[in-house]
């Protein structure tokens, strides 16, 4: 099968219904198709010239259920800032699965849809910008290699969402390996019975950790595997800059991938502290809390699965409690080997950690812009930020290429691992604003040509140079939950 168009299925629906609730998207007055991922349909082999006529149109907006959907949206629970409360999809409907040419699985979700039994209270429809702001996001971690949900489409409604002001309604098309989360196991824990929970759990493994399938105690296995994804994942976000912002139970995917994009946003000057979301005013879910933050959730997906881990208890917490505490060491691992990559170091030495703190913590006392810092190592083109000026950086660099020199690979090679490692252009929240505020107008070239820029950020090429320059603006920038 190659491009024949919809291919689905739905798995998650043939779970107890405890976990969902079937219904139709809301239908729109005149759905208009604003920009579609060509290369995603490709691969999920999709026919775009079906896509992008009126019936195509009708189905990414809702108005039309594809052959074989099954539209449904999910029930699950999260600890929100660290509150537990019961949620669900709340503007979203799953459609169904979408089986590729190479008998992959992905949902495919429809944002934006119209009200669910889990809207409380909200009116189950999204605006246009916020449906763009995660496609051009979602899009540009997918092209710098971390592992993200993916949008196939943002179609108009031609009927107006009213938030603050009045906005142009939209839909998203959201395509996902799967959308089950941490959420939706704490949902099963709290008001599933363990039946339900061991078939969520089963279900869980057979699609996305099948590999341990047969092993003696495979809802172990599954929990080191979650933790390992997430360890790996979290690592990708802080070597890129990236604040996911929102990092709820709810916002934690079992497979792995980056969900949600609502407050998100890239850092330019290396800080911790790094907030974007304006409900964020404590810092919880500041750039450099994410790892424990990362752990904590895990710490209560673990919980969720006690039952599951040994008939006895106690020995179910100790069980859990050795398998996330080995979470930070973990996470150092990817972490560590990540930023080796990004100095263009390939053996692992004592001394990489100290040689990486102490850059790290230049960049902090300088106020150096994150991205371009590596930017500038990896061609050895070190002038124009204040950092390089001092003498705390002229003894790291003296420093670090000592350490390069004694490493077996030559300059040259390193080097190829730094551009490999390090990206020339990241999504500059001023290059996001300056899209979205043209696609506003109904200028989309804009925001089109910064996607392109963004699809290949290890490119190095001088389109992307403009591209990689940070705001002038001395106001912080603020980010809000319009996802």
């Amino acid at each position: 099968m190659t491009n024949k168009g919809w291919n689905l299925d739905n798995s998650y629906s043939r779970l107890p219904n405890i976990f969902f609730k079937e219904l139709q998207p809301a239908p729109v007055r005149s759905p208009n198709l604003i920009v579609l991922n060509r290369p995603l349909a490709a691969s999920l082999g999709l026919n775009i010239g079906q896509l992008e006529s009126e019936t195509g149109v009708q189905e990414l907006v809702g108005n039309r259920i594809p052959e074989g959907a099954s539209p449904l949206a999910q029930a699950y629970a999260g600890h929100q800032f660290g509150h537990f409360t019961m949620l669900g999809d709340g503007r979203a409907i799953l459609i169904g699965e979408q089986i590729t040419p190479s008998e992959e699985r992905f949902d495919i979700q429809l944002k934006g849809a119209g009200i669910t039994p889990y809207s409380r209270g909200g009116d189950g429809r999204a605006a246009l910008g916020p449906m763009l702001r995660e496609y051009i996001i979602s899009e540009a971690m997918h092209g710098l290699g971390i592992p993200t949900t993916r949008s196939l489409a943002v179609t108009t409604t031609g009927e107006p969402v009213y938030r603050e002001t009045k906005l142009p309604g939209a839909v998203l098309t959201r395509v996902a390996s799967s959308h089950i989360r941490v959420g939706t196991f704490q949902y099963a824990a709290n008001w599933g019975s363990m039946e339900e929970l061991r078939i969520l759990a089963d279900y869980a493994i057979q699609r996305h950790y099948p590999e341990i399938q047969d092993e003696e105690n495979r809802f172990f296995a599954f929990l080191q595997s979650v933790m390992n994804r997430q360890a790996a994942l979290i690592a990708k976000w802080q070597l890129a800059g990236f604040v996911h912002g929102v990092m709820n139970t709810d916002n934690m995917a079992i497979s792995g991938e980056t969900i949600d994009f609502g407050p998100c946003a890239f850092m330019d000057i290396y800080d911790p502290s790094t907030v974007f979301s304006s409900i964020d005013r404590n810092g919880r879910y500041a750039y450099g809390n994410q790892p424990k933050i990362a752990n904590w959730n895990l710490a209560r997906f673990a919980e969720t699965l006690l039952p599951l881990l040994h008939d006895d208890q106690e020995q179910a917490i100790q069980i859990a409690q050795r398998v996330v505490s080995n979470f930070p060491e973990l996470y150092r691992h990817y972490w560590l080997k990540g930023m080796r990559g990004k100095l263009g170091l390939y053996q692992e030495e004592p001394q990489d950690q100290s040689l990486i703190e102490e850059l790290l913590k230049g960049m902090e006392k300088y106020r150096a812009d994150y991205t371009n810092t590596f930017r500038a190592l990896t061609f050895d083109n070190i002038e124009g930020q204040a950092l390089f000026e001092t003498v705390e950086f002229t003894a790291w660099y003296a420093k670090w290429h000592e350490r390069l020199e004694k490493q077996h690979e030559s300059i040259d090679e390193a080097q190829e691992l730094m551009k490999k490692s390090n990206p020339a252009v990241i999504p500059r929240n001023h290059r996001v604003e300056e899209a979205l505020e043209a696609a506003e107008r109904g200028n989309y070239d804009v925001m089109n040509q910064l996607i392109q820029v963004l699809s290949h950020p290890y490119a190095h090429s001088t389109e992307q140079e403009e591209y990689s320059l940070p705001s002038d603006q001395s106001t912080a920038y603020v980010t809000y939950c319009g996802t």
